[in-house]
């Protein structure tokens, strides 16, 4: 097995994660069947993510069905179908080869939904390099911390992003080739043209056995309570890509799919289309920016039966002034999930009525690889739920003071933290370059969350927040996510932030933030008849003792709202 390049400084194998005692036959069964699915065609018995994703469905009846469909303004629509992206990714991964690229080395890609970071990424895996995403939005300095974390040693870019670290390139010791989308300067010096040595290679390429075990995916957090953590995952992680595509995302032939987060976050990677290739459907690949028309759009024309989106994108749609579901053909939409932060109640209802389907919430992180806990598409849907543990995951809800053993586990409604018993697939094996910060995400055999959660008597696990949002006001722990769902079913609001600010009586007092509907007038009688609202639903000790009127959220780049940045700016 090979070591992770990032990890070298940190001293961590990425196969030598804490395992459970005693896991169950069951829990063991949900991933042996598509292990052996998966290993039946790869080569020498290993596992490749690319070979599960591409290679075993080009050599197989699907080869001819599209697998990726780019939508751009410039460029039209453009397919490649499974047998087509296998030539592509092959070329992609003779390139790597050509550089001389070792594997566990890093290969980076900064840029748009552009065909030549799926083939970079593919390439990478069949040629055994680790690959990672990064935000192409992201400025210098975040740009230069990811690619030093994680040592990268290929960068896929485009001029215009390559402008951003050219003049840090004596900061980046590891980083060897630049690799051109574009190059509207002629050939820059030190430089290479994708293009030209794609020209050069074969679309022939033998996968070597990969082991398991190996480094393939390196991801970096969003960075909403500290520094952007590197986190790695191993190719044995697409077992529970293609589990949780099927059991949760319930995705098949011939379904169409479309996955709205940006490759530069882990989502985007792995459900944008590693998890759908492995299941052998058509993804849909918008290379244009958020637009919620557009997306309405490309819903109806595109036939998408399968959406997976964010709870920032649905807030956006429910401000239309229309249903979606009577202004555009929206019937072949059979199932809409969410993820990236916690789903409102509000919304779970509002999709129904809007757009003729339940909204589903999904919970993962960035270090569990893949969905953990979920509202299952055949399961009777609790708005307000993140649902149930899937197949072959053991979660906890365990008390901070005793997190190291069974006796601190929660009586059902007591809150407490989420922990996941360790050793599934998909789960990060290192934080590149801190093995001390690893060992502390760990409770003996359990993953702690860090996130505050309760479990109904029916297995359903509830979100209260992280725990270093939670406000302590007059001996109260309010959960600024309980608030703000209820501020939510208040008519005409569409988007809520709560934080705790300094009291010296209270020690903290609960202060809400509210955007409007548009066409609602904003006033102190209105923030009267909320905050009355809101102490007939969660009581005077929870409810916001302060309202201010806001015509906008502070988020980071993934879309999640950052509760410390929330500034008073009342229109």
């Amino acid at each position: 097995m090979e070591k992770c390049v990032a990890c070298q400084g940190g001293g961590v194998q990425c196969a030598s994660p804490p395992q459970p005692e005693g896991r169950s036959a069951a829990e063991k069964a949900a991933w042996q069947s598509i292990r052996i699915e998966l290993e039946a065609s790869a080569p020498g018995g290993g596992l490749n993510m690319a070979h599960a994703a591409v290679t075993r469905h080009a050599h197989g009846p699907e080869k001819n069905r599209t697998a990726l469909r780019w939508l751009s303004d410039e460029a039209g629509r453009r397919e490649c179908s499974f047998a087509e992206l296998e030539c592509r990714s092959n070329r992609a991964a003779n390139v790597f080869k050509h550089l001389g690229l070792a594997p566990g080395e890093v290969v980076a890609t900064l840029c748009g939904r552009v065909p030549e970071l799926y083939l970079s990424a593919l390439g990478a895996l069949k040629a055994g390099a680790v690959y990672c995403g990064l935000f192409a939005s992201h400025g210098p300095e975040p740009v230069l911390h990811r690619l030093v974390a994680g040592r990268a040693k290929v960068l896929m870019t485009t001029w215009r992003r390559y402008q951003k670290i050219r003049d840090l390139r004596p900061r980046l010791p590891y980083l060897t080739h630049i690799l051109l989308i574009d190059d509207p300067q002629g050939r820059a010096p030190g430089l290479n043209r994708f293009s030209d040595l794609m020209a050069d290679a074969s679309d022939h390429f033998s996968i070597p056995f990969t082991d398991p075990q190996s480094p393939a995916l390196l991801h970096f957090t969003s960075g909403t309570t500290g520094m952007p953590k590197g986190v790695c995952h191993v190719h044995e992680a697409a077992l529970q890509h293609l589990s949780t595509s099927r059991a949760v995302l319930d995705l098949s032939a011939p379904d169409v799919f479309w996955c709205t987060a940006d490759p530069g976050w882990v989502t985007g990677v792995v459900y944008g289309f590693l998890a759908p290739l492995m299941a052998g459907v058509t993804t849909i690949i918008d290379q244009e920016e958020f637009d919620v028309r557009r997306w309405l759009q490309i819903l109806s024309e595109q036939r998408v039966s399968v959406w997976y989106t964010s709870p920032s994108a649905i807030r956006r749609l429910m401000t239309l002034p229309f249903r979606p579901c009577q202004a555009y053909d929206l019937k072949s939409l059979r199932r809409v999930f969410s993820v990236g932060e916690p789903l409102h109640a509000a919304a779970v209802h509002w999709g129904q009525e809007a757009l003729g389907v339940p909204i589903r919430d999904t919970w993962w992180q960035t270090e569990t690889g893949a969905i953990m806990i979920a509202n299952h598409a055949g399961e009777t849907l609790q708005a307000g739920a993140m649902g149930r543990p899937v197949d072959g995951i053991r979660a906890q809800v365990l008390r901070p003071a005793s997190a190291g053993g069974a006796t601190g586990a929660c009586t059902p409604g007591e809150v407490g933290e989420l922990a996941l018993a360790a050793g599934w697939p998909s789960m990060f094996r290192c934080l590149p370059g801190d093995a001390e910060a690893y060992q502390r995400r760990f409770a003996g055999k359990w993953y702690l969350s860090g996130d505050l959660v309760w479990r109904d008597v029916e297995g359903r696990f509830w979100f209260m927040g992280r725990a270093d949002d939670m406000i302590k006001t007059a001996g109260h722990l309010v959960s600024p996510f309980e608030v703000e769902s209820v501020l939510l079913e208040y008519p005409g609001v569409y988007e809520a932030g709560v934080k705790g600010v300094p009291d010296e009586l209270l020690g903290q007092r609960v202060k809400a933030y509210v955007c409007l509907q548009p066409g609602i007038r904003a006033d102190k009688r209105l923030s009267d008849r909320i905050m009355a609202f809101a102490r007939q639903r969660l009581g005077s000790a929870l409810a916001p003792r302060e309202i201010v009127f806001t015509t906008g959220m502070p988020k980071n780049q993934a879309g999640k709202i950052v509760r410390r940045q929330l500034l008073d700016g009342a229109r």
